[in-house]
């Protein structure tokens, strides 16, 4: 079972289909706009006065993008850093370059051991994120000194799904892949909603990180989440797969 948003589901169940299995998509999150997305907006009106933007998901990128293209663009000075891998892909995509970007695990702590957000004193960085989230990334680059502001451009919010219309009663699901902690909080407010909390605590579950499969942990998920060594697609599938084969 894939629990990714819809619209970014579909290179993880292509690869799972290549594995040989089978992908049920059931989106534990969809993404709307802000409430207000004044605050955003301001941003991008004054994206020249910034010396880098920090992405923090692919989501970031393709929600940010939309907006900067009204404003006028990419300001050439500006340095663009992403978190993952994909959100790296999707910056050259959109914009033809990646200037600092995280290496394995593709995590913020990664981003911050790279050379160039070392010393940051006077620098000007936004990150584009959505509502809320880890405020790591923010509280380091300040220690190091830089000017941070944040650009939240979408909000994280429960699908209006119901987990019987997918995954009915009776259905055998062997792997359960989580890709956000929101994701998986949503997905065992789903279960509890029909009755279904033990059933899914019951299954294995497949954890994009580590601080996910921690989570599932503190929800009390029965089994050890299977952790993919680092936040890609591929990385789950590859931890799916070697639990398939024991």
């Amino acid at each position: 079972m894939v629990t990714r948003p819809a619209h970014q589901a579909a290179h993880l169940c292509e690869l799972i289909s290549t594995a040989g299995g089978v992908p049920v998509l059931l989106p534990a999150l969809a993404l709307a706009d802000p409430a207000d997305l004044g605050p955003a907006l301001a941003i991008m009106q004054r994206l020249h006065e910034f010396d880098i933007a920090i992405f923090v998901s692919t989501n970031a990128v393709e929600r940010a993008m939309a907006l900067i293209r009204r404003h006028g663009g990419v300001p050439a000075q500006l340095r663009l850093a992403a978190v993952g891998q994909r959100t790296a892909e999707a910056l050259v995509r959109h914009c033809g370059r990646i200037d600092i970007q995280a290496p394995p695990p593709y995590n913020s702590e990664a981003l911050l051991a790279t050379a160039e957000l070392q010393t940051l004193t006077g620098k000007r960085v936004v990150i584009f994120r959505g509502v809320g989230g880890r405020e790591l990334l923010a509280e380091t680059l300040q220690r190091r000194g830089a000017q941070l502001s944040y650009a939240e451009v979408y909000r994280r919010i429960k699908p209006d799904i119901r987990l019987a219309d997918i995954v009915p009663q009776g259905t055998k699901i062997d792997i359960v892949m989580v890709t956000s902690q929101d994701g998986l909080q949503n997905l065992v407010e789903m279960a509890d909603m029909e009755q279904r909390r033990e059933w899914l605590l019951n299954t294995q579950l497949a954890a994009i990180s580590p601080r996910v499969a921690e989570l599932a942990a503190r929800l009390g998920f029965k089994r050890p989440a299977l952790t993919a060594s680092h936040a890609s697609d591929e990385a789950m599938v590859a931890a799916c797969t070697a639990y398939a084969k024991t």
